[in-house]
């Protein structure tokens, strides 16, 4: 069975934080350089959060909010949900469909070690498949 630390293994890159106090205009800037789709958020040096694309749309574009005078501690996600390396890829999704998110924190041993998201599961499961169909489809045609 497939763990999330399976995907970890295919995915780069640093995790991108910004601190709570920051306005969510940094925010939003930060992410469209980045070219991804959330940030976990910091407060005291510590992660305690997250900000994504949807909090932004919801808690500052539907409000009526500016997002230069909104700080980030204002529209972020927390508790976060997290995962873990053993979780199974299958529960990850389950976990993400459920809970209606799109990105997940990957803790090991207390830590955050990396953000996975609905894309890289999408990619992950989707590369699993055409690995099974090309051993089922050359056990086939071996005959």
């Amino acid at each position: 069975m497939e763990q999330v630390s399976d995907i970890l293994k295919g995915k780069e890159g640093a995790l991108l934080t910004i601190d709570a106090d920051a306005s969510v205009f940094d925010a939003v800037k930060q992410m469209v350089e980045a070219n991804v789709g959330s940030l976990l958020v910091t407060v005291g040096g510590r992660i305690e959060g997250i900000v994504t694309e949807r909090d932004y749309l919801r808690r500052v574009t539907l409000e009526g909010r500016t997002d230069e005078d909104t700080q980030v501690r204002e529209i972020m996600s927390s508790p976060l949900v997290v995962v873990n390396p053993q979780t199974p890829v299958e529960e990850c999704m389950a976990i993400m469909t459920d809970r209606r998110i799109r990105h997940v924190p990957v803790v090991d041993d207390g830590e955050i070690v990396a953000l996975v998201s609905i894309g890289d599961i999408v990619k992950f499961q989707s590369k699993q498949q055409s690995f099974k169909i090309q051993y089922l489809t050359d056990y086939i045609t071996a005959r």
